[in-house]
């Protein structure tokens, strides 16, 4: 398994809507890719505002090309990005799964 990160910066008055907007697009439009397997978005405040990682699970590297492109490092943005004065990381780092347990917290 491959784990794919990328990371933004936006105002914190855009925070909620651009988390929102990258659900509809880093996550539910990435779904559709053969072999995506899941992803996490996290958040914390920063001196800029809010900083947004994603991280992305893919099954194989040939995956993440059918989404990405040839040159998986290079990040994947979309048009209303702007609209939320975001300050995108214009790459992405990969890392190899080497663990991975959920616990059940029922």
């Amino acid at each position: 398994m491959i784990a794919r990160e990328w990371k933004a910066k936006c105002p914190k008055i855009h925070e909620e809507g651009f988390i929102a907007y990258l659900y509809e697009t880093g996550v539910k439009d990435t779904a559709k890719t053969d072999g995506f397997l899941g992803a996490q978005i996290f958040n914390r405040d920063s001196s800029e505002g809010a900083e947004i990682t994603l991280i992305t699970y893919w099954t194989d590297v040939e995956s993440i090309k059918a989404f990405a492109g040839e040159d998986i490092g290079v990040a994947k943005l979309y048009p209303e990005d702007d609209k939320y004065e975001l300050q995108p990381d214009h790459y992405v780092t990969h890392y190899n799964v080497r663990e991975n347990t959920w616990v059940n917290a029922d």
